[in-house]
């Protein structure tokens, strides 16, 4: 059974036919992530049915995508704790004569916009996309206001998507992460209404007047935070970025439990956490966190767990760069933004594996790799790396490596762990050369038969 089939075990989409063209297309497409429609199907008549599917009114994208959130929870059931990050990201397909679309950031442009939720464990393993949320803006009328859907709702209805599942995870925590634009009190009452089934963690973006301060000095949550004592300094190092050198930073960790006015007379419980870098270089802003959270953080390591909960968010960013630069999807033509939505979630399903596949590279390295490459294809990765395979499946950080050469991975002492686009690029060949040794196979047998 191939890894699409193992994955989507229980899809349904009310045909058999629809079933094996979505496994086909899931198949084809992650095979070779970074071709377009046609170059991924092969032929012609494979590529027509690609694109009978994706304009198929029967095909609710939400049925697609259903089989992988279940997958996702089984492989969430055997962690204590899951980080459930949400983020959105705008799809840019200007230029194209797709209907459906609305503007993006400017009005001239023309897309839509996607916001998954993503699961990845406490070490950033990829567990799966749990939700998706996908809309065009209406564009403005005469007055400057736009109509249409309030945009805020997304953040609200993921959390609220979160909570449903809380039943059928009983023994995992789970911690919605997000950045700023999570920081709304409807999200917070929301949950508290709710009765948090779900930890929530987000990123503070606004500086509120504390209540019990209004008559006082009228101290502001961050200030009020960093008046109070350090929890103690945390070290890390700090690679090198596009508006910063690599450097060792020094951060002090403020914690505190405040009481957030919900704009109805009554609060909100989280504690606020402030990490601020100490002594920063010349020249260059201090790196800061400011975090709001309902978990309670009275001690360093506790706060340094959190705050490592909110880096990971880092991996969405990770799924977004496989989605758009490595499948390449502003590029498809689909003629409408309903046959768009249904491609959208094949390639959020191929971009999570592709995702997968180099974090356990990284995490589990003594991994059996024939968890996740069959064995054509781990042999394959050794033959075309001019290898003689072993009798018996190697580790899955030494099969990651391989395929990342293909793709341009250097390997050399000092390189590291090889990065997504290197994997995704030599995915293509290792499944390219598994397909072929396949047909070779079936064709010997079929001498055979005569």
């Amino acid at each position: 059974m191939s890894w699409a089939a193992t994955e989507c075990q229980t899809l349904d989409l009310g045909d058999t036919r629809l079933n094996k063209r979505a496994l086909t297309l899931i198949e084809s497409l992650s095979a070779k992530p970074t071709a377009s429609i046609p170059q991924a199907c092969g032929d012609w008549g494979d590529t027509q049915a690609a694109y009978r599917f994706f304009a198929n009114e029967k095909v609710d994208w939400q049925a697609i995508l259903a089989p992988h959130i279940q997958s996702s929870i089984v492989r969430m059931a055997t962690h204590a704790v899951v980080l459930c990050i949400q983020d959105s990201t705008e799809l840019d397909f200007n230029g194209q004569k797709a209907t459906g679309l609305g503007p993006l950031s400017y009005e001239s442009q023309r897309g839509m916009y996607l916001h998954p939720t993503y699961a990845v464990s406490t070490l950033r393993e990829p567990l799966g996309v749990l939700d998706a949320w996908m809309w065009a803006r209406e564009f403005k009328d005469k007055d400057g206001k736009r109509p249409g859907i309030t945009e805020s709702l997304r953040w609200i209805e993921g959390y609220e998507r979160l909570a449903e599942l809380t039943p059928q995870l009983p023994t995992t925590r789970l911690v919605y992460v997000a950045d700023r634009e999570a920081d709304i009190m409807a999200l917070m009452v929301r949950a508290r209404d709710l009765g948090t089934p779900v930890d929530w963690l987000v990123r503070s973006k606004t500086n509120r007047v504390l209540p019990e301060q209004d008559d006082l000095d009228k101290d502001k949550l961050w200030d009020c935070v960093t008046k109070t004592e350090p929890l103690g300094e945390i070290r890390f190092n700090l690679p090198k970025g596009r508006d910063h050198g690599a450097r060792e930073v020094v951060q002090a960790v403020w914690a505190k439990s405040v009481a957030l006015p919900d704009g109805k007379k009554g609060f909100v419980q989280a504690t606020c956490i402030v990490a601020r870098e100490i002594n920063p270089p010349a020249g260059e802003e201090p790196l800061q966190w400011r975090l709001l959270t309902n978990l309670s953080v009275e001690t360093l390591e506790q706060a340094q767990e959190v705050i490592g909960w909110y880096l990971a968010r880092w991996e969405i960013e990770m799924l977004f760069h496989v989605f758009k630069n490595g499948c390449k999807i502003e590029a498809m033509q689909l003629g409408h933004i309903k046959n768009i939505e249904r491609a959208l979630v094949l390639y959020l399903i191929v971009a999570w594996r592709i995702a997968r596949l180099m974090r356990l590279g990284r995490t589990c390295p003594d991994m059996d790799a024939a968890l996740m490459f069959d064995r054509d294809e781990w042999r394959g990765a050794y033959i075309l790396n001019k290898q003689k395979p072993p009798q018996r499946s190697p580790t899955l950080n030494e099969v990651v490596r391989l395929v990342a050469r293909l793709g341009g991975f250097l390997a050399r002492k000092g390189d590291g762990e090889p990065g997504v686009k290197t994997v995704w690029l030599g995915m293509q060949r290792v499944i390219d050369f598994a397909s072929g040794v396949r047909y070779l196979r079936e064709c010997q047998e079929l001498e055979t038969c005569v």
